[in-house]
């Protein structure tokens, strides 16, 4: 895209928060409400300082990728400080946002036996509606990489559906 000017990042602000804003929000956990705010600001100050590299085919989806950059950042950062808290007795942890969108215990336990990454994956085709070239440049991966994550994570999910026993 080269180096946008402000009109320019006003209309990408205006189009895409929404959309940054709902994927944050849908990974929050473990961090609370109180910092979704907190993240699309810091989203949008790192999507305007690299604003030259952001690609015109791809820019929802690169975005994205700055956010998951991002939220991963504010997680370690709240592990490392409350991590001198780990001596005080562990409160019932808050379900995750899988918990609060999954309602069927069969998807909810296939789901929960997935890696991490798999579950990134399937929940950025599934939920956020991104195709297998959005989710290559949101990843920071080849669209070849990113599409044999994609039907291997599918065909683990499958696999663990399949296998769930609902009592």
């Amino acid at each position: 895209m080269g180096s946008i000017d402000d009109d320019q990042f006003r209309r990408l602000v205006h189009e895409h928060s929404p959309a940054i804003g709902n994927y944050l929000r849908r990974r929050l956990y473990p961090l609370t409400s109180s910092d979704l705010d907190d993240l699309v600001e810091e989203t949008l100050i790192v999507v305007w300082k690299k604003r030259a590299d952001i690609p015109a085919e791809a820019e929802l989806a690169w975005m994205i990728g700055v956010a998951r950059n991002v939220l991963r950042n504010a997680r370690r950062a709240r592990q490392r400080k409350s991590s001198h808290e780990s001596s005080l007795k562990v409160g019932p942890n808050d379900s995750s946002a899988e918990d609060y969108v999954v309602a069927d215990v069969t998807v909810r336990e296939a789901l929960a036996r997935l890696t991490d990454d798999d579950r990134e994956i399937l929940m950025l085709s599934a939920w956020d509606g991104l195709d297998v070239h959005a989710i290559a440049t949101t990843l920071s991966v080849t669209t070849n990489v990113a599409a044999v994550r994609l039907t291997r994570a599918q065909s683990r999910f499958r696999e663990f559906f399949a296998s769930v026993e609902v009592a």
